[in-house]
C-alpha cells in the first residue's frame, strides 16, 4: 500500500513539474508550443511508467533530457529593458547621492483626465536624507480582502512625500495576466512617483473597477526608515542596468516590500498575509508596525482616503491632505 501511495505520489510530482515547464514554453517569450507537446507526451509517459513500474529505465532516461532541454531553452529567456513599452512604464527611475543629498531622477506625475488618457510628466528633485521621517504603508484594493496593491511612501519633514509602486513592465499592446505572470512574461518596475499620480490615479480615475485606497501611517523609527529607503533605490538603480523579471508569485509588490523590509531587525518575515497582499496591513498592525491605540478595523475605517483624495483634487498640497488627522499621524 505505502509502495503504490509513493509511486502515486512521485507520479504527481512529475505531471505537476511537466504541466509548469509545457506553461513556461508556450507562454513565455520562447512560444514554443510544439516543445511543450513534446514535454506533456515525456511527463505523462514517465507518469503512467511510474504508477505501473514499468519502462522506467527508458521513461526516466528521456524524461531527465526533456527537462535538461527545457532548462538549457529557459536559460535563454533574459529580461531586457530595451522593448516598446507602455507610456506609463517607458521611463525608469533612479537617484544619485552626495552625502545626505539624494535627487531623484524621473519622478512620475502624470497629468490625468481618464485611467488611460493622460499626459506624462516626469521631474526631478532633491531632498535631505536627514530629513527623512516617515513610511506609509498604502494599499489598493478592487477585487474583495484578500488582493490588494502595496505601495510605500516615504516623507521627508512630513512635507515631502516620495511614493514607490513595485508594479509589471508591459509592452504596448500587452495586458496583465497573473497565469502569465509565473512565466517571464514582464519585467520589473518600481515607479517612483508623486502622490497625484499613484495615489489619485487610484482615488479618483480608476472606475472599472474602482478601487478603495488606504493610507497607513507607520510607527518605523527614523534609522529604519532611511534604511528602507536606501535599500529601496539600491534596487532602483540596479534595475537601470540589470533588469529583472516579474514573479506574481516571488518577485511582486508585497513580496519585494517584505524582502526590502529585511534590512532593519525584526523585519523580512513572510506569512500567508504576504501571499494574499489584502492582508498586509493586518499583519503590519499585528507585528505593532501601525497604531495601536485602535482595533485593526476602527484603524482601518479611518484610514480610508478616497474622499479626502477626491476633495484634494488637483491641490499641489494633495499629500499633505490626503494624511491630514490620519491615525498615527506623528
Amino acid at each position: 500500500m505505502i509502495s503504490v501511495l509513493l509511486r502515486l505520489l512521485a507520479a504527481i510530482a512529475i505531471l505537476a513539474v511537466t504541466a509548469w515547464c509545457a506553461f513556461a514554453l508556450a507562454l513565455s517569450p520562447l512560444h514554443a508550443r510544439a516543445a511543450a507537446a513534446v514535454m506533456i507526451a515525456c511527463g505523462a509517459s514517465t507518469a503512467i511508467a511510474i504508477v505501473f513500474g514499468r519502462q522506467l529505465r527508458v521513461a526516466l532516461p528521456v524524461f531527465a533530457l526533456a527537462l535538461g532541454a527545457f532548462a538549457i531553452a529557459w536559460s535563454t529567456v533574459k529580461p531586457s529593458n530595451d522593448r516598446d513599452w507602455q507610456p506609463d512604464v517607458a521611463v525608469l527611475p533612479y537617484a544619485t547621492f552626495d552625502g545626505d543629498r539624494v535627487t531623484i531622477q524621473n519622478i512620475r506625475n502624470f497629468d490625468y483626465r481618464t485611467e488611460t488618457d493622460y499626459t506624462p510628466r516626469y521631474y526631478d528633485k532633491s531632498f535631505d536624507l536627514r530629513e527623512l521621517e516617515t513610511v506609509d504603508l498604502i494599499t489598493s484594493y478592487w477585487m474583495g480582502d484578500a488582493i490588494a496593491h502595496v505601495m510605500m511612501s516615504f516623507g521627508f519633514a512630513d512635507r515631502d512625500f516620495v511614493t514607490v509602486s513595485i508594479e509589471t513592465r508591459k509592452e504596448k499592446g500587452e495586458s496583465y495576466s497573473t497565469v502569465n505572470g509565473f512565466f517571464r512574461q514582464y519585467e520589473l518596475i518600481y515607479i517612483v512617483g508623486d502622490d497625484r499620480d499613484l495615489v489619485r490615479l487610484r482615488t479618483n480615475y480608476r472606475k472599472d473597477p474602482p478601487e478603495e485606497v488606504y493610507l497607513f501611517r507607520t510607527n518605523a523609527p527614523k534609522e529604519n526608515v532611511r534604511r528602507l529607503f536606501l535599500d529601496y533605490f539600491k534596487t532602483i538603480n540596479s534595475l537601470r542596468d540589470q533588469p529583472q523579471f516579474y514573479n506574481t508569485l516571488t518577485t511582486n509588490c508585497t513580496t519585494n516590500v517584505v524582502r526590502h523590509t529585511a534590512v532593519n531587525p525584526g523585519g523580512g518575515h513572510y506569512s500567508w498575509k504576504v501571499l494574499l497582499s489584502g492582508y498586509a496591513p493586518l499583519y503590519a498592525y499585528e507585528r505593532g508596525r501601525l497604531d495601536q491605540s485602535l482595533p485593526f478595523e476602527e484603524l482601518k475605517q479611518r484610514s480610508h482616503i478616497n474622499e479626502r483624495a477626491h476633495a484634494a483634487g488637483e491641490d499641489p498640497d494633495f499629500s499633505r491632505r490626503i494624511r491630514e488627522s490620519l491615525p498615527g499621524a506623528r
